[in-house]
C-alpha cells in the first residue's frame, strides 16, 4: 500500500456524503488521516484538488478481485490490477486465492502481501478453503489468520463436500474468519458455459441451471445454522438465491452476500452473437433474475455491488465461446455502472446514490474485517481513503483506454455516467483529474 504523503491536501468545492449523512464541506488531509472538515477552508500551502460538482466519499473496497499474480501475470499484475482499482474509485481490493500457486499457504500470501506495498490500492490477501482449492483437505487457515487474512474462499469452484464444509465453518467460527462461497454444484455445471433456458437452446450451448447455484446456496444457509458461523456468498445470480438469503437474514442468521456489475447490469441474450467477452461464471442469467438481483441491492438482501474483475489475454478470450475462460474486467466500470443502472429511471427500484455509495464501500469493507480504515465517516481523526467522484459526467468505455493488461470488458462502446476524479489512499492522491498518479 502506498505510504502516506508528506504534503497535506485539501479536496475543495465538493459534497461529502458517507455513512453519517450528507453535507457540503471541504475535506483537509495531513499525514495520512483527515484534519479537518467544514466551509470555505483555506488552503495554507496545501495541495488543492478541485471537488466542485463532485460526490466526496469514503474509498471503495472490492471483496472480489482477480489480480492474477502470481503465475498469470501476462493477463493481469498486483501493479496493474491496483491501477485499475484506483482509476475506479477503490481504496481496497480483496485478492482472490485461485492463483498459480493458490493462496493457500503463508508464503504465498506473504508474497501477495509484499507486492502489494507498493500498489495504488490496500490489497487485502483472501486465503483458500482448501488446499490447491481441490477441496479434499482444510487449507492452514489458522496460519494464514495469524498473517492478517480474514476471508477464505475457493473461488472459482464451491466446496462441494457436505461434511468438509462444514468442518471448514466450525474451524472458522474459532478464528473469527469468514468463508465465502462460490456456490455451484459441479455435478450440475460441468460441461456448461451459459445459463440453461431458452436462449442456450436457441444457441445450441450447453446450459447451466440456476439450481446448480441454488441448491449450494440452501445448503450453506443450513450449515451456517447448524455452525453459527458467518457465511458471505459470492456474485448471487439467480432468482432463487436472492429469496434465499433474504429469508436467511429474516431468521437473524449471519450471512451477507455479494452481486457484481455484470450480474445487475447483463442477461443471457448477450450470448446471441457468440461473443466470449461475455462468458463468466456464474453465468449471466435472465432479466427476471437481473431484476431479482436489483432488488436484493434496494432492500439489503445483498450487502454489496462486487466486481470479480478477472482479466484474461486476448488469445485467451478469442477462443471458441464453449473454451474461452470465464470472466470479465470490472474495477473501473463499476461506479458508473452503478449510478447508471440502479439511480436513474431503469427498471426495478430506484437507488440514492448514498446507497450505492454504501454498497460499495462502507458495507463491503466490514464484510471484508478492514472497516477501522476503509470506509470510515469522513471527519477529523479518520484515515484518508477517499474517493471524489463526478455523478454527472458522461464517457465511452474504451477497452484499449483501460489500465489492465487484458481488455475483456464487455460495456465497450457503452455510455455511462458517473467518473472518478480523485481517489485518495492513506492521505496520498493516487488518482488527480482521472489519471493515475504514477
Amino acid at each position: 500500500m502506498a505510504e502516506s504523503s508528506l504534503s497535506p491536501v485539501l479536496i475543495a468545492g465538493g459534497e461529502v456524503i458517507d455513512a453519517t449523512g450528507r453535507r457540503h464541506a471541504d475535506v483537509r488531509i495531513a499525514e495520512g488521516a483527515v484534519v479537518e472538515v467544514g466551509a470555505s477552508l483555506a488552503a495554507d500551502g496545501a495541495q488543492v484538488l478541485d471537488a466542485a460538482g463532485c460526490i466526496v466519499s469514503p474509498g471503495f473496497v472490492d471483496l472480489h478481485t482477480h489480480l492474477r499474480q502470481p503465475g498469470r501475470e501476462e493477463a493481469e499484475t498486483i501493479e496493474t490490477g491496483s491501477r485499475c482499482a484506483a482509476l475506479g474509485g477503490y481504496t481496497a481490493v480483496v485478492a482472490m486465492p485461485n492463483t498459480t500457486p493458490a493462496m493457500d499457504n503463508a508464503g504465498t500470501v506473504r508474497e501477495v502481501l509484499e507486492l502489494g506495498r507498493t500498489a495504488l490500492c490496500e490489497v487485502v490477501a483472501s486465503g483458500a478453503i482448501t488446499l490447491d482449492r481441490a477441496g479434499t483437505q482444510l487449507a492452514p487457515m489458522a496460519e494464514l489468520a495469524s498473517l492478517g487474512v480474514r476471508i477464505f474462499t475457493d473461488d472459482g469452484t464451491g466446496v462441494q463436500d457436505d461434511r468438509l464444509m462444514r468442518r471448514a465453518l466450525e474451524y472458522a467460527s474459532g478464528l473469527g474468519v469468514t468463508l465465502a462461497q462460490h456456490c455451484e454444484v459441479t455435478s450440475l455445471s460441468e460441461g456448461t458455459c451459459m445459463h440453461e433456458g431458452a436462449w442456450s437452446s436457441r444457441l445450441g450451448l450447453p446450459g447451466q441451471p440456476s439450481e446448480a447455484e441454488e441448491i449450494m446456496v440452501m445448503r450453506d444457509i443450513a450449515l451456517a445454522r447448524l455452525t453459527g458461523a458467518r457465511v458471505h456468498f459470492q456474485h448471487l445470480s439467480t432468482a432463487g438465491s436472492v429469496a434465499l438469503v433474504r429469508a436467511a437474514k429474516t431468521e437473524g442468521l449471519a450471512v451477507t452476500a455479494e452481486a457484481t456489475t455484470h450480474h445487475f447490469t447483463l442477461t443471457d441474450a448477450c450470448v446471441a452473437g457468440y461473443d466470449p467477452v461475455f462468458k463468466v461464471h456464474p453465468p449471466l442469467r435472465t432479466d427476471g433474475d437481473v431484476a431479482a438481483v436489483r432488488a436484493g441491492l434496494g432492500d439489503g438482501t445483498i450487502d454489496a455491488i462486487a466486481t470479480d474483475h478477472a482479466p484474461h489475454t486476448t488469445e485467451d478470450k478469442e477462443r471458441p465461446f464453449d473454451a474461452a475462460p470465464p470472466g470479465m474486467l470490472g474495477l473501473e466500470t463499476a461506479l458508473a455502472l452503478a449510478i447508471t443502472e440502479l439511480t436513474g429511471d431503469g427498471a426495478g427500484p430506484r437507488l440514492e446514490l448514498s446507497d450505492v455509495i454504501a454498497l460499495m464501500s462502507w458495507r463491503p469493507a466490514a464484510i471484508a474485517g478492514i472497516d477501522e480504515r476503509h470506509g470510515r465517516p469522513i471527519t477529523a481523526g479518520e484515515p484518508a481513503n477517499l474517493c471524489v467522484f463526478d455523478p454527472t459526467a458522461t464517457w465511452v468505455v474504451d477497452p484499449a483506454q483501460s489500465a489492465s493488461r487484458s481488455r475483456n470488458t464487455p460495456y465497450a462502446g457503452r455510455i455511462l455516467t458517473g467518473r472518478v476524479r480523485h481517489t485518495i489512499l492513506a492521505g496520498t492522491p493516487t488518482v488527480i483529474d482521472g489519471a493515475a498518479t504514477r
